[in-house]
C-alpha cells in the first residue's frame, strides 16, 4: 500500500540552546514508510557517528524509522523551512506541507 501524506509536527518557534524534536509519520503504508527530512529544500543527512557528520557540524538526529528529527541543541543556523517525505517503494513518496522553524 503506496503511503498516505504524513503528519509533521515542526515548532514554529524554538529558544536557541534547546531539545526540539520534530515528527512525522504516516499511517496507511504498508510496508511500514521510512522518512527524509528536508530543511530549505535540501535533504538532510543522516548522522551515522562518523567524522564526517561532525566534520559538517550536524546537530541533529534523524531517525528514517520512526520520523523524528531531534536537535540536541538548537541554533539560529536551525532556523528554516521544513518538511518530510514518506516513501516505502510503493507509488510516490508523500509530503507533508512544509512548515517554518524560527530560532
Amino acid at each position: 500500500v503506496a503511503p498516505t501524506t504524513p503528519v509533521c509536527e515542526v515548532p514554529s518557534s524554538a529558544m536557541t540552546g534547546t531539545v526540539v524534536q520534530l515528527s512525522c509519520k504516516e499511517a496507511e503504508g504498508s510496508p511500514p514508510s521510512e522518512y527524509q527530512w528536508y530543511k530549505n529544500g535540501v535533504a538532510l543527512l543522516e548522522k551515522t557517528g562518523t567524522g564526517s557528520a561532525r566534520a559538517a557540524n550536524i546537530t541533529y538526529t534523524m531517525n528514517k524509522k520512526s520520523g523524528t528529527l531531534l536537535f540536541n541543541t538548537v541554533t539560529k543556523n536551525d532556523t528554516g523551512e521544513y518538511f518530510c517525505e514518506a516513501s516505502n517503494g510503493i507509488g510516490l513518496p508523500q509530503k507533508c506541507s512544509v512548515k517554518r522553524m524560527q530560532v
